[in-house]
Parts: structure tokens; sequence; C-alpha cells
């Protein structure tokens, strides 16, 4: 097994450019990825990283076999941990990256039966509105919408990522009544700014008939976080622009609802993001079918869907 955690650290490192954050990633000290660096390249007798006191850069050596060591890493990797898990069960840290309100509201929950199943495997997560780089970040499922489906990974749709205007009953009573997206025009907008570019996105609002009309909202309040926008027009400050998930808690408290119901923003699927591997490890597999099990057994791709109401 020193063999592997020296190769471990040394593709880390490659990939996260520091001894610091490949430590990071895998959980020990810089030290000890020093250490396993240095053991793989007395190891195979040649100098793998040209190293400076800012700077860690591969030689042509360590580019040849780092090319040559990642996908026989993984691969050996998932064999080892699948063939423990034959005998004792899925196991090992399992490292996940989802939204902060989505995640709590809606996969926390499910965790007390996942670890009820599988309690060898140990939650690792990370709750943040902005998408990760699932490979390099060491994530084993990453849960959202938008992401770039790069080379490498494979979604795995969960439920419509639909958008749905909202405001507070107050609000809804005592303003004019939006009946067409015009109607919209210098009405108090609370919106959110994509957590990628810092810009708010011009969304097009769509409906059963395929019509499309753009959001002419003031923008009166501008949040990077939907659980904070659904709070603040919870609050009447304005119309909001939030998932259905974040809204649904909101409106089956009886403190949002829906503005133009008939129309909303298609903002294309909430998926599972993971590694594309012919041998998936046993504890990702296993997290990823409780998910969609729980999702179908829920009910919560209908919920989600605007169609459904």
């Amino acid at each position: 097994m020193d063999t592997l955690n020296r190769i471990a650290s040394f593709l880390r490192a490659a990939e996260l450019g520091s001894f610091a954050a490949a430590a990071r990633a895998l959980g020990v000290t810089p030290a000890a990825v020093g250490k396993n660096v240095a053991g793989l390249e007395s190891d195979l007798g040649v100098r793998l990283f040209q190293r400076s006191t800012r700077h860690l850069s591969l030689t042509e050596a360590g580019e040849t076999f780092r090319l040559e060591a990642q996908g026989s890493l993984d691969h050996l990797n998932a064999v080892i941990a699948n063939a423990r898990a034959r005998t004792s069960g899925p196991a090992g840290i399992l490292r996940v990256a989802l939204p902060n309100a989505f995640g709590r509201d809606y996969i926390v929950p499910m965790l007390p039966g996942f670890l009820q199943a599988y309690p060898r495997v140990t939650p690792d997560w990370r709750f943040d509105n902005r998408p990760v780089d699932l490979i390099a970040d060491g994530f084993d499922v990453a849960i959202g919408g938008g992401f770039d489906l790069r080379p490498g990974l494979v979604a795995r749709a969960l439920a419509p990522a639909h958008r749905i205007l909202v405001a507070s009953p107050t609000f809804v009573r005592d303003h004019a009544v939006v009946r067409t997206p015009g109607d919209l025009a210098n009405r108090p907008g609370i919106l959110i700014r994509s957590p990628q570019t810092g810009r708010v996105r011009d969304w097009m609002l769509t409906n059963a008939g395929g019509e499309a009309a753009p959001i002419a909202l003031e923008r009166r309040v501008l949040f990077d976080d939907p659980d904070a926008a659904a709070r603040a027009a919870a609050l009447g400050l304005g119309i909001a622009l939030v998932s259905v998930q974040s809204a649904l808690p909101w409106i089956e408290r009886g403190e949002l609802q829906r503005v133009l119901p008939d129309w909303w923003v298609d903002g294309g699927n909430l998926s599972l993001y993971f590694a594309a591997q012919a041998l998936l490890p046993e504890k990702t597999r296993a997290f990823i079918d409780y998910v969609v099990r729980q999702f179908d057994l829920q009910g919560l791709s209908q919920r989600f869907s605007t169609r459904h109401g």
C-alpha cells in the first residue's frame, strides 16, 4: 500500500499544483505528501517535479508517468475497494459536493437511512452553491445544476431544474395583479447572481405553449443565495426568481405564493455528477442508487416540476 499512497500523493499534487493542496484533498499533512513523492522518485530513479519555493511543475518524466498512472490507479483503487465491499459492504470516505439549502433540506434527511444501510461509509460533504471541479477537487459525487459536463464525467438526471417567480401573500395583495410577463416591468425584483460569474443572468420565461418572455423586474435586491432570496420575498421585499426546490418549503408553509403560475424558467436538470469509470467504487454506486431511489419514493422529481403544479 505504500506504493499506492505514494502514487496517489504524486497524482493529486500534479493535479492541484502543490503539496499543500494535495494534502488537503487526501486528508494528510503536506509533509506526508512530500515524503510520499520523494519516496516514489527514489523508487523510480527519476525526478518527477521541478520544485521552487512558489512553484511546482512536472518534469518530462513526471508528465509521462502521470499520464500512464492515472487511469491505472483509479481502476486499482476501485478494484480493492469493491473486493472489500463484497465481504463487508461499501466502506470509506464519501466526498459529496452539494448546494447549501437544497443539500440541507432534501439530501441530509436521507442520511440516516443511508448510514443505516451502509454503516462503514463516512460522509464528508461540502455545502456550496458554486459548482466544483469534481475530479480536481477529489469529490466522489456532486449534486446540482448548471455543471459543465466535461470529458470524464457522467450526469444522472434527478429532476427538472425549474425556476419560478414567487412573492409573499401580503406583497401580492398590496400590489397590482401580475397577469402577463409584461406586468413584471418595474416591479421590485429579488434576483440571484451567478456563483460562477457574479452577474445576474437574463433568464427567459416559458409556458406550456412554448411561448417565451423576458423577466423585466427591477433589480431591487441582489443575492448569491437562493434561500436568502426566498426569505427576502417572504418578508415582502419583492418578487423573487428561485428554483422550485428552494421555494417549496416556503410555499408549503404559506409564506410565499407563485406569481405567474403558468410561466417558469427551464434551467435544464438537477443531476448527480460522478466520474465516468468502468468500475465505480461501491460506496459511490451505493450513494447514487440510494439518492435516485429516494427521489422516486418521495416523488421529488414530480414535486420539483412546474408541470406537476
